[in-house]
């Protein structure tokens, strides 16, 4: 995905530039500074990006636009910017003011923090113009369909091919590959629109999404490619999952170094991948979401749906671009949004079945297995599980974890796993600064 920067001041082309070099793993290939209406702006993006970039460019503005769904795009306005941000928050974009008071933004953290205070995100489905944050879209239910299971989930189906299809610009293109129905899902789909779909999978030895991946594969006869990681091959990369990722969330971070490994392994054959995220939400696919009473279910989708942007977007938006290759995620295309808001949550939760109307859908293009394998995190279907905890644990002490649990800007550490984290964090990023920027997973609040 591409990266974008830019200051409300004439003449900071420099500093511009320095923030663009911290985030050019997003864009490796070119890069654009400009000053426009007494403000410095510039990106950085690949060549698969040309296209939409130069758009921009044309219009005088920024943008990561990856498609229906996925954008953050800046344009200058009166000596300050007007900034907006996609439905879900697929694409990243942050602010703050520099040490003169001058409006600034980026893509990620790293590129404002040297000359940034007050670091904000701008919020999912909202426009702000350094002065005043506005949301133009809201997450919330809409008329309900008429209740026949069999023409929704060919609509669904029919709604997702074509995303998938809109999202396919050259070839070739791949696609990570848990081996879950998500991300099986997509992979169907693709398959029917390329000659032949490149799948990438990553686990532990013996993981159970190496296992369905090839699975999947097989079926839908994709090229397929994958990456045995051990224990050693993920306390190599931590640093620069953390670094990337810009968390020490535990679970966050845990789930995403597969992806990041993932990821590596697909740039080395692709400058696109599709990914499976957001079904679970939409569709009702965690196990915790059964004990939820049917009248408070969409309710709780709607929330889970609009965190999203601080939990698995943040992970594949991070994960691809660390490795300069854009990420579709087909899920958030806001029709598929749309209409999964209005299915009938006794659809989502059928029998006692999580994610039942999604399984009907893609009846036939996938095999039962895939079909009906119950839903495992993304760490837990790689086999990391418990791995880096126990690790964690052998390297914190029950006296660290009591003195440094809280931190020095009043944060609460949750494990010894997290605390873990939060010291390869603070090497990065320092311990002094306000992390209001920063989300935490479900169940682990920023107190």
């Amino acid at each position: 995905m591409a990266g974008i920067a830019g200051i409300a001041s004439e003449n900071a082309e420099a500093e511009v530039e320095e923030m663009l070099n911290t985030i050019r793993h997003r864009g490796k290939e070119s890069i654009s500074i400009f000053e426009k209406n007494g403000t410095t702006l510039g990106l950085v993006w690949n060549e698969s990006e040309d296209e939409i970039v130069k758009k921009f460019l044309a219009d005088g503005a920024v943008g990561d636009n990856n498609g229906s769904g996925h954008y953050a795009w800046v344009k200058p306005e009166n000596g300050n910017f007007k900034m907006y941000r996609d439905e879900l928050g697929v694409a990243p974009l942050y602010h703050g003011k520099d040490h003169a008071g001058n409006i600034c933004f980026a893509s990620e953290v790293k590129a404002l923090q040297e000359i940034a205070e007050d670091i904000s995100e701008i919020p999912p489905g909202h426009t702000f113009d350094g002065g005043n944050l506005k949301s133009y879209f809201k997450l919330e239910t809409g008329t309900t369909l008429e209740d026949n299971p069999e023409l929704i989930a060919v609509r669904l189906r029919n709604l997702l091919d074509d995303a998938v299809s809109d999202c396919i610009n050259s070839e070739p293109v791949g696609s990570w590959l848990s081996g879950g129905l998500d991300s099986s899902t997509i992979c169907a789909l693709a398959a029917k629109h390329v000659r032949q779909l490149k799948t990438f999978a990553a686990g532990l030895k013996g993981a159970p999404d190496l296992e369905f991946a090839r699975e999947t594969a097989e079926f839908i006869k994709s090229d397929h490619h994958e990456v045995i990681v051990t224990l050693d091959d993920m306390i190599r990369v931590l640093p620069d999952v953390i670094y990337h990722l810009e968390s020490f969330d535990a679970l966050l971070v845990r789930s995403s170094i597969t992806n990041y490994l993932v990821a590596k392994l697909a740039s080395e054959h692709v400058s696109e991948v599709f990914s499976g995220e957001g079904g679970d939400e939409l569709f009702a696919g965690y196990d915790y979401l059964k004990s939820i009473p049917p009248e408070q279910l969409e309710k709780e989708l709607i929330k889970i749906t609009g965190s999203l942007h601080n939990t698995a977007l943040q992970r594949v938006d991070r994960s691809a671009s660390a490795h300069g290759t854009r990420a579709h995620v087909v899920f958030a295309n806001p029709e598929v949004v749309r209409f999964a808001l209005t299915i009938p949550v006794k659809y989502k939760i059928f029998n006692n079945q999580e994610k039942w109307i999604l399984r009907k859908a893609m009846e036939e293009l996938l095999p039962d297995s895939i079909l009906q394998r119950p839903k495992a995190k993304f760490w837990e279907g790689a086999g990391v599980e418990n791995v880096l905890s126990e690790y964690a644990s052998k390297m914190i002490t029950d006296r660290d974890f009591r003195t440094e649990r809280i931190t020095s800007n009043g944060l609460n550490i949750n494990t010894k796993e997290e605390l873990f984290y939060y010291r390869i964090f603070k090497d990065h990023f320092g311990s002094d600064h306000n992390l209001k920027w920063m989300g935490r997973t479900k169940g682990s609040p920023v107190e």
